[in-house]
């Protein structure tokens, strides 16, 4: 690679939802610049990209794979990416390597939500994409729109994407579905279409050449400049002129030779915008002449007469008519000298992408302490700017980062390279998987045989011993480029390549940065945009096999970058995949690559919430709960010396949701680490705002937060309550003791209210609002206010021992949110109120002999309060109406309208809630938006294509927790209940009772159910001698 040249380097990506024509448009650009691996007749048809059986099988792409190509004197890196929502962890390893991304529409389907999530990824990693809208020819003989029609749609698509950048642009959506389910696609008319001029801000615009029609499986495609360099000569305009007036409403006068606006043409005029006359109706006459049978065939010889095409007369006379399209259309267009051209024009190369992307790969690090590292931090700072400037000299410090950790199998290595260096993969003999790092150069020259530092995610250059682990040193051996399956084993790679890497199989586990020196800061976390929410247990068939299981999910874990594997408290191991595609691929590759044995799978394992009712009309009531002394569960400890008192009450739902989203950010801040802290605001938030505290941006949005729950009405009575709703927040904001489960979840713990009285000489453990300190709520005047109530207390030994048990009652706290009383799951926006008073010891002769008594009899004391105190904690939501909160999808299904009565019946038969349905212009089908809950998601998709013969595709994205409104404890005790339920002996179980005890069975907890339902009399058969 000594020959390679920065400036003439690309690195781009291809993003889309599935089934937009991803692989089938890789496979053209190979076939013309791949050098030879691809012969053109098969591109389309091969999907070279897909390697795997798994991916011919299904038809669906499930890896991000490499890809070298010679266009000209460009050398172009493309990454073929997934469109599967499962696998949308790949689309992020994929824009991390790369500068540019070629984003993908089907011209009939339109935007769809993997579409809105490949373009968020693209903004977030800082990409330059280019929109290429695919399949252009079904509107022609599928759809049978005319030109004007055609050209309508194009503009609707083209708008709609540019909306929906802009938009994250403006951080107005922070989630896919969000932006999903606002933009009302039915909402533009044509007349708003032709108000909508050149808007200067838009990312997508046809005139400027960054957006392609194309048809990737027949391998032609145009941009705006090849129409403008055709016509040029024959209009007598500049080929410039013509670029900036083929989009738009923009009219050509034959008579005038004049091109105008829409102003300049009469009221009775039946001009065609020019994109529509000189670009649309050649083609549709081309397609007319071949596919008609009495076509005019006079227009494809002008054709190939006027554009000298050599196409030989046997395809021309062929029967099939998509072959002579194709031929005709493929010379006249072809595809890949319009894509890659457009690439090489308006994607930048290496220097130019890092710089831009410098703040999102290192961003700036704010040292408060620089005693003694000085040195380090220069030199730090020297390494970025060589990352910043792609420096490619051999003396600037190497720099690469690995997005993923792939394996393959060792007979897929170049020959010669087999023999030797098994220790990365810990085996002894030869292994069957090789574990190759998928990698670029971002500065300096990575050689093989060279020793480079594995920097992980938390590693800090300044904290030198203490992050040792962090830190591993490895030696490379083997650099390869990527074609694809196949890999070419090179010497060396400088700056701006994408690599494959051997030899770091033992070193890294998902991702990292290789760094040549210790004083580098590691690049930024890759974002992901879905978790792994559907968890299996599995175990081998047979016990002995145990040992090669557990091998095969080490590997397995390290060959996926999306997988987890886990044990649970009950001693399973829990395999985490996105989704049923994502798990059988998973569980296929356990059996026949890395374990080799058969296994057990259990049906998934759902995750639920446990809350409270708390659809209060009035938050004002609702939060007067925690004030007053109404709904106060009491427990005493065995020993009789602590009364625990609870109080709970639901958090509004607005800020539950934030908590939950915001949990790495707060578990930064409350762990005191603000370094930290902007990363995980970056990542929360997509791209981080410059000088913005994230402790201040957080507050603020939790305020936010709490007032869009109180906030309605215009009257003076409303006006008054909203202003006594905030009085009481502010209160509660000021007295955040702690937050639950593993101390940074959706339940807030508050402090007790220290102007109550206790009788009998007890002392309150009072607790101190932590949180509230590190959150900005509480500043120094308030904390010495509170501070000097401690002397009134007479009993200084009561005291210390009250000080020494607010560990207790904190434990106490998160013991019983991580599992809640209906079956042991975690709750779920609820705050509570601990009151813990401690009675002095009985007067005894000898204090420590009654101490020691007390210790044996009834355990250690600081033991007895937790447990009171959980008790206490899951016995109020108990008491206060406790709900179970399921996860729910947001489901995304297409079907043809003969088909929408099975579409609902199986959505009914799953408790779906449907929350939008329209009908896709201009096509048969429609789009349905519903919500799915996860429990009844599995199997979903396989249902609803056995239900409509196929023809519904579904796609389902992790959307939010909701409460289900049943009461788990429902008994019938109104005539009207008892006359439709009947007594409360027959009441059949309803749904939330049927997921708890289902939840229970599988925990081994006790369930209350009739173990024998229908008994006859038993007889006992005597056995007669």
């Amino acid at each position: 690679m000594g020959d390679f040249a920065r400036e003439k380097s690309r690195n781009i990506c291809i993003l889309a939802h599935v089934d937009h024509g991803k692989t089938t448009l890789a496979d053209h650009l190979i076939a013309s610049y791949g050098g030879g691996v691809l012969h053109p007749k098969q591109a389309g048809r091969l999907r070279f990209m897909d390697y795997l059986d798994e991916e011919q099988r299904r038809a669906i792409t499930m890896k991000s794979s490499s890809i070298c190509l010679q266009y000209k004197e460009h050398s172009i890196n493309l990454i073929d990416s997934p469109g599967h929502m499962d696998f949308c962890s790949e689309v992020s390893t994929a824009a991390r390597l790369s500068d540019g991304a070629l984003v993908l529409v089907d011209a009939v389907e339109g935007v769809h939500i993997q579409t809105h999530a490949v373009l968020r990824q693209a903004w977030i990693e800082k990409l330059t994409p280019c929109l290429v809208l695919n399949k252009i020819d079904r509107l022609i003989y599928e759809l049978k729109l005319s030109p004007m029609e055609a050209y309508t749609r194009l503009q609707r698509i083209v708008h709609e994407v540019n909306g929906i950048v802009s938009a994250y642009k403006s951080e107005k959506y922070l989630s896919d579905v969000d932006s999903l389910l606002s933009v009302p696609s039915g909402d533009l008319t044509d007349e708003n279409f032709e108000a909508i001029e050149d808007d200067e801000e838009d990312t997508f615009q046809p005139q400027k050449g960054n957006v392609a029609f194309v048809c990737a499986l027949d391998g032609w495609g145009f941009s705006i400049l090849d129409f403008a360099e055709f016509y040029a000569s024959k209009l007598g305009a500049s080929s410039a002129a013509l670029q900036r007036a083929l989009w738009g409403p923009r009219y050509y006068i034959a008579k005038t030779k004049m091109i105008v606006g829409k102003k300049g043409i009469s009221a009775g005029s039946k001009a065609r915008p020019m994109f529509v006359q000189f670009v649309l109706e050649p083609l549709w006459q081309v397609y007319q002449a071949v596919l008609e049978e009495d076509g005019d065939r006079g227009v494809l010889e002008k054709l190939i007469r006027n554009f000298n095409l050599s196409i030989p007369p046997r395809e021309l006379q062929n029967k099939d008519p998509k072959v002579v399209l194709q031929s005709v259309l493929s010379r006249w267009l072809p595809l890949s000298d319009t894509i890659l051209s457009m690439v090489v024009k308006h994607m930048p190369d290496p220097v130019a992408a890092q710089s831009f992307r410098i703040s999102r790969l290192l961003p700036k690090r704010e040292i408060l302490d620089i005693d003694g590292s000085s040195d380090v931090l220069a030199q730090a700072e020297l390494v970025r700017r060589s990352v910043e400037a792609c420096d490619c000299s051999p003396e600037a410090p190497c720099v690469a980062f690995v997005s993923k950790m792939f394996a393959v199998p060792s007979k897929m290595l170049p020959r010669g390279e087999v023999l030797n260096h098994y220790a990365d993969d810990g085996g002894n003999g030869e292994p069957e998987e090789c574990f190759l790092a998928f990698a670029r150069v971002f500065s300096g020259v990575l050689h093989s045989g060279q020793r480079v530092f594995v920097l992980s995610a938390l590693y800090n250059p300044l904290k030198g011993e203490s992050v040792q682990k962090h830190v591993q040193e490895a030696e490379l051996q083997s650099v390869y480029l990527m074609m694809g399956q196949g890999l070419k084993p090179v010497a060396s790679a400088k700056a701006g390549n994408i690599v494959a890497i051997r030899g770091l199989g033992q070193n890294i586990l998902k991702s990292a940065t290789l760094s040549s020196t210790k004083n580098c800061w590691p690049f930024s976390s890759m974002v992901f945009q879905v978790a792994p929410t559907l968890k299996v247990a599995i175990e081998p068939s047979d016990p002995a096999d145990m040992g090669a299981l557990m091998k095969g999910l080490k590997l397995l874990n390290r060959a996926d970058p999306f997988v987890e594997v886990t044990v649970s408290a009950r001693g399973e191991h829990v395999l985490a995949a996105a989704g049923e595609v994502h798990l059988e691929r998973c569980i296929k590759d356990l059996k026949e690559r890395f374990a080799k044995v058969s296994l057990e799978v259990s049906p998934p394992l759902v995750s639920y919430k446990e809350t409270i009712e708390g659809e209060f009309s009035n938050p004002l009531e609702n939060l007067k709960m925690l004030g007053g002394s109404s709904e106060v569960v009491e427990k005493i400890t065995p020993n009789g010396r602590c009364v625990i008192r609870v109080q709970v009450m639901k958090l509004p739902c607005v800020l539950t949701k934030l908590l939950d989203e915001s949990s790495d950010l707060l578990g930064d801040i409350i762990g005191g680490k603000s370094g930290q802290a902007c990363k995980s605001l970056e990542i929360l938030r997509g791209s981080i705002v410059e000088d913005e505290n994230p402790i201040e941006a957080l507050k603020k949005r939790i305020i936010e937060a709490v007032e869009s729950d109180y906030s309605y009405g215009d009257s003076e009575i409303d006006k008054d309550r909203v202003e006594k709703c905030r009085t009481l927040w502010q209160k509660f904001f000021k007295r955040i003791w702690a937050l639950g489960p593993r101390q940074v979840g959706p339940n807030i713990l508050l402090t007790p209210d220290t102007k109550r009285k206790s009788d009998n000489g007890s002392v309150l453990v009072r607790g101190f609002p932590s949180v509230s300190v590190r959150l900005g709520f509480l500043d120094g005047a308030d904390l010495n206010g509170k501070s000097a109530d401690t002397s009134e207390v007479t009993d200084q030994t009561l005291w210390q021992e009250a000080e020494s048990l607010e560990s207790s009652v904190l434990s106490g706290f998160q013991l019983a949110t991580a599992s809640g009383p209906l079956c042991d799951e975690p709750m779920w926006g609820l705050a509570f109120v601990v009151e813990a008073y401690i009675s002095p010891l009985d007067e005894q002769p000898n204090e420590t002999d009654a101490s020691i008594q007390q210790s044996d009899q009834y355990g250690i004391f600081a033991g007895q309060v937790m447990t009171a105190v959980k008790d206490a904690c899951r016995a109020a939501v108990l008491q206060r109406k406790p709900r179970l909160v399921e996860a729910m999808y947001f489901c995304e299904l297409n079907t043809p309208t003969e088909h929408l009565g099975s579409m609902y019946a199986v959505l009914a038969r799953r408790r779906a809630r449907v929350v939008k349905e329209e009908m896709q212009e201009g096509s048969p089908l429609f789009t349905v938006h519903a919500y799915v809950p996860v429990a009844e998601s599995f199997g979903f998709a396989d249902e609803l294509r056995r239900w409509t013969s196929g023809a519904s595709s579904a796609l389902l994205v992790l959307s939010h927790w909701e409460t289900l409104p049943e009461d788990p404890f429902f008994v019938p005790k109104t005539e009207e209940e008892i006359e439709e339920f009947g007594d409360g002996s027959s009441v059949p179980r309803n749904t939330a009772r049927k997921l708890i005890d289902a939840v229970r069975r599988r925990k081994g907890l006790p369930v209350e159910e009739k173990v024998v339902q229908h008994a006859t009399k038993q007889r006992t058969l005597a056995r007669k001698v």
